[in-house]
């Protein structure tokens, strides 16, 4: 078992930064892909970034790329996602998840252990 609990929510203005940080505990964290997800008010939850165990791999959703940025901390047990330029439709809930693949996968099925979430409000 992997317990995740995300931190660093809030509210700010369109054009500033968050820094979303995700905690686990349990299980060795370094052999997990870790993956952000979010979901907004009456949407479905998408895929917004991930990285691999080692950190060498990262992928992201195109409309957050060059503006957020996955990184992990294997020492640390921590994995965080800096979050600039932000934009009203940014506003979600954040999720991260932890998944087995090697690969990390885009699609929310593949991840096996999620946080409780954290909110991110982006006002224009």
């Amino acid at each position: 078992q992997v317990q995740l609990v995300e931190s660093g929510g809030g509210l700010v203005q369109a054009g500033g930064s968050l820094r979303l940080s995700c905690a686990a505990s349990g299980r060795t964290f370094s052999g997990y892909t870790m993956g952000w997800f979010r979901q907004a008010p009456g949407k479905e939850r998408e895929f917004v970034a991930a990285i691999s165990w080692s950190g060498g791999y990262t992928s992201y959703a195109d409309s957050v790329k060059g503006r957020f940025t996955v990184s992990r901390d294997n020492a640390q047990n921590t994995v965080n996602l800096q979050m600039n330029s932000l934009k009203p439709e940014d506003t979600a809930v954040y999720y991260c998840a932890a998944s087995d693949r090697l690969i990390p996968p885009v699609s929310s099925q593949y991840y096996d252990y999620w946080g409780q979430g954290t909110q991110a409000t982006v006002s224009s």
